[in-house]
This record gives C-alpha cells, sequence and structure tokens, in this order.
C-alpha cells in the first residue's frame, strides 16, 4: 500500500476507535502510526490491543507503527469539605501537607516535592491553567500564595508549574510497569510525559535496551532550557502542544513548536506535531480553516508526523478526522513553495559515510529528477540520514527487520518493505529495481538510486550508492 504523502500521520485509539474494524478503517484511510494512550488503557489490555493492530498489519501486507504513550506523574490537589470552593482574585490561599479537606483558604497539596521546590514568585496553574496562583511565602511543609486568577477550585485537579523544576523522575511505578507491558508485547515506540532533563529520557531508554526507540514529549517549559541534549539522547521527539500552552503564554507555543522542529530534524531526529490539530472534528465532521491552516503549517515546517488524539480515540468522525489530515498534507506536499521551505531548512552533512552518501544520493535524486532511492538497512539509522535532509523522491526501505520497519513508519517520505537481506551487489540492485516497480515508484526505463552498505548485513556500514535502470526483466518480477 503505497501513501501519496510523505508526511506520517499517528492517530490515538480509545473508546471511539478499539475496535478491529474502526482500527482497520483508520489505517486504510492514512493512519501509519497508532498511539496507544496508557492514561486511559489498562495494561492487562495492551497485549489484545497490540494483536489487533499487528493482525491488520498482516493482512495490509504494510509495517504498522506502535507507540505506547506512558501516562507520567500526574500532579494534583486534595479534597475539599463540600468537594469546591470559589477564591478570590487577590485573596491568600495556602496549599501545604495537611491530608485535612481544604476550604477557601487552604488546600492538601499531596507532594511533599512540590511543596519544597517552591519558590516565590513561582506561579502555579490549577486546572488546565483556569486558576492562577502566585507564590509569596514559602516555608517547610507549606506555601502561601496570592491569587492572581480566581474560580472554582474542586477536588483532585490537576497542578500544572510553569516556573518550577519538579524532583520527580519522569517514571512512576505504573509507567515502569507499563513500560515493561509495552515492551514485551512487542512496541515500536515509548513516548516518555513529563520529560525536564535527558535523565528522564536515559532512564526510559535504558529499561528499553533497543526493543522500542524512545520518543521524548515536550510538554514542560523546562525542557526547553536543556532542549537539545534532550533531542541528542532521544530517538524522536514530539511536540505536546496542548500542556505547553497550559504552562507558557500561549503566543510562544508556535515559536516554540518550530524551534523544536527545527532542532530535531538538524539531527535527523523524527518530530511529531500533536495536540489540538483538528479539535472541532471531535464533534463536526468538518474543520475549521484555522486548523487546516494549523496542520498546514505543520507539514510546510518539515514535521515528519502530524497527530491526533481526542480527535481519533473519542471523536465522533475518526475516519474523517484521517482523511481530512491526509489530504492537507497532499495538497501541501504539492506546492512548490513546500519544497522551497524545505530545501532552505537543509543543513549540512556530517562528516561521516552514511552523511556523504545521503547527500550525494540526494544531489543525484535533483540532477536526474529521480522518483525513488532504494536504501539497503538493518537499523534504520541510513534512512533517516536519507530522509534528514528532505529529497523530493520517497525512500523506501528495505530491510530484513521487520522491528525496523515498523519504526520507520514514523519517518518522513519513508516506504518499508521487509524483505531478506541482499547476497551481493548485483542481487541488491535487481531487487531494489524490482520492489520500486511492484510498490509503483518505478516504471519501464526509469532510474532508482540505490544505497547500501558492502559488506551486507553490518549495521551503519552504508558506503556505496548506485543509479538502477529499471528493465523489462524487473517489471516481469514484480
Amino acid at each position: 500500500m503505497k501513501r501519496s504523502r510523505r508526511t506520517k500521520i499517528v492517530a490515538t485509539l480509545g473508546p471511539a476507535s478499539e475496535s478491529p474494524e474502526m482500527i482497520a478503517k483508520l489505517f486504510h484511510a492514512g493512519a501509519d502510526v497508532f498511539r496507544i494512550n496508557m492514561s486511559h488503557l489498562d495494561r492487562t489490555k495492551l497485549p489484545e490491543r497490540i494483536e489487533v493492530i499487528r493482525t491488520i498489519e498482516r493482512e495490509a501486507k504494510r509495517p504498522i507503527g506502535i507507540l505506547v504513550d506512558l501516562q507520567g506523574p500526574k500532579l494534583r490537589l486534595g479534597t475539599f469539605v463540600d468537594t469546591a470552593a470559589e477564591l478570590e482574585n487577590g485573596q491568600s490561599f495556602v496549599l501545604d501537607s495537611d491530608p485535612t479537606p481544604g476550604d477557601v483558604n487552604r488546600c492538601y497539596l499531596p507532594h511533599p516535592e512540590i511543596l519544597s521546590a517552591l519558590e516565590p514568585q513561582h506561579a502555579i496553574l490549577i486546572d488546565d491553567g483556569k486558576l492562577r496562583l502566585i507564590v509569596t511565602e514559602v516555608s517547610e511543609g507549606r506555601a502561601v500564595t496570592r491569587v492572581e486568577v480566581g474560580g472554582r477550585i474542586s477536588n483532585r485537579k490537576g497542578v500544572s508549574l510553569p516556573h518550577t523544576v519538579v524532583p520527580l523522575p519522569a517514571m512512576t511505578e505504573k509507567d515502569r510497569a507499563d513500560l515493561d507491558a509495552g515492551l514485551a508485547a512487542g512496541a515500536d515506540w515509548i513516548a516518555v510525559s513529563f520529560v525536564q532533563r535527558p535523565e528522564d529520557v536515559a532512564e526510559v531508554k535504558k529499561v528499553a535496551a533497543g526493543r522500542a526507540l524512545v520518543m521524548a514529549k515536550i510538554e514542560k517549559p523546562q525542557a526547553l532550557t536543556r532542549l537539545d541534549e534532550i533531542i541528542e539522547i532521544s530517538d524522536g521527539i514530539m511536540v505536546a502542544r496542548g500542556d505547553l500552552g497550559v504552562e507558557m503564554p500561549l503566543e510562544q507555543v508556535p515559536g516554540v513548536q518550530k524551534r523544536i522542529t527545527r532542532g530535531a530534524r538538524r539531527l535527523g531526529k523524527p518530530v511529531v506535531v500533536a495536540t489540538q490539530m483538528l479539535e472541532s472534528m471531535i464533534t463536526a465532521p468538518v474543520p475549521t480553516r484555522a486548523e487546516v491552516s494549523d496542520v498546514a503549517t505543520a507539514v510546510y515546517e518539515g514535521a515528519d508526523a502530524v497527530m491526533l488524539s481526542a480527535e481519533s480515540a473519542a471523536g465522533a468522525f475518526p475516519v474523517e478526522a484521517i482523511t481530512t489530515m491526509s489530504r492537507i498534507a497532499e495538497q501541501v506536499e504539492r506546492d512548490a513553495l513546500y519544497w522551497s521551505i524545505l530545501t532552505a531548512q537543509r543543513t549540512s552533512p556530517e562528516r561521516t559515510a552514511s552523511d556523504a552518501i545521503a547527500a550525494a544520493a540526494h544531489q543525484i535524486v535533483e540532477a536526474l529528477d529521480l522518483r525513488a532511492i532504494m536504501a539497503w538497512t538493518h537499523s534504520g539509522s541510513t534512512v533517516q540520514r536519507l530522509a534528514r535532509s528532505r529529497p523530493n523522491a520517497s525512500v523506501i526501505a528495505l530491510t530484513p527487520k521487520r522491528e525496523t520497519a515498523r519504526r520507520l513508519t514514523m519517518v518522513w517520505g519513508t516506504h518499508p518493505i521487509v524483505t531478506k537481506d541482499a547476497s551481493d551487489i548485483d542481487d541488491m540492485a535487481f531487487r531494489a529495481a524490482k520492489f520500486a516497480v511492484r510498490e509503483r515508484f518505478a516504471e519501464l526505463g526509469d532510474r532508482v538510486i540505490v544505497v547500501a552498505g558492502v559488506p551486507f548485513g553490518i549495521p551503519g556500514a552504508t558506503n556505496m550508492v548506485r543509479i538502477a535502470f529499471v528493465t523489462r526483466e524487473h517489471a516481469e518480477q514484480a
């Protein structure tokens, strides 16, 4: 199954899309990767959910990526005597370590780590930013605040801390159990929530030990202070704009999105733009014009993937949301301005053999106006380096490793194929041309670029680029 766009689509599964029939519809509508949010799924059901996707994969004979998204620590208030209280602007309100139900003057905050980390002038946001408190005084187990934006405050509402580095690990005990379950069930990607520092990602990578790639979700302003380090250690990046927009001024989020996208592209790491992309399609069959523009902006910027959250997980029109997002990406990629933007953002190759080969392949594509780069790969790193420069040609990844093919479904412009490894150079070129015809990336008389490493079967040994002609024999065997 050949997609007519290079930007990938990640679809979140949920109550509206948990049946095998609906998951199959979403895949055929355009979903390349399925996200399973562990905030809303019992881990005992995870193997069953993944097996449904694998069944669809076998039927379609096309790799499908699976992203397991860990919940991360959830910071919440305690309870209130009457379940809620009404806070007035300018009043004093205390957060403390006393578990007694709260009232209009105080409330229990069951996170001693927060109370010890708060400092005067730090902001505390309650209930997705609906209420805003400013810390005026701190002491052991107690923080006095001034209500800057008041309103109704109620039991167990979420707490956000835009100015405070919280001394909490990104993984809770629940996350550790969910991570183990995801790895055992065969997840391809693990998304880490609440990332504040590169060590948060390193902890998950140590547990994953190569069994899945690890994606850092950038949803905390604190992560931006060490963004380059986080991108460097991660296998991929997600721009979680919803949470970012709660903890930092909304008008800063578009610039942050561009900064993260370009930083990830510069290092050749897949970057996913997520949250509220087609929000109105939760309840409506068509998006707003502003949402269409938002998705298009992410595609123009060269994001590897765009993601649907509640639109596909709980919305009334999940298939329509996938179809709409696919159409937007296809239209943007037909625009000459799209390619001029990508070309302007292209970074210089690093002084490595794989980058030199990728740069050479890119130049050949442009000089000969070719449609396909056929890349033999074991780990997928060669394909990611090829995709990093955003060539105006599809990158067909030929790999003997099914897990590599599945991971590459997240990478811009790639079309993964699982096949046995090449036996020699002639076999490599012949089968590459044959697959180009079979998958409708080339026709009789066309030329394709073949990228590989010799000797075969050694990861990271990319050292050869070759131009192959598609002959009648290739077409007959395709």
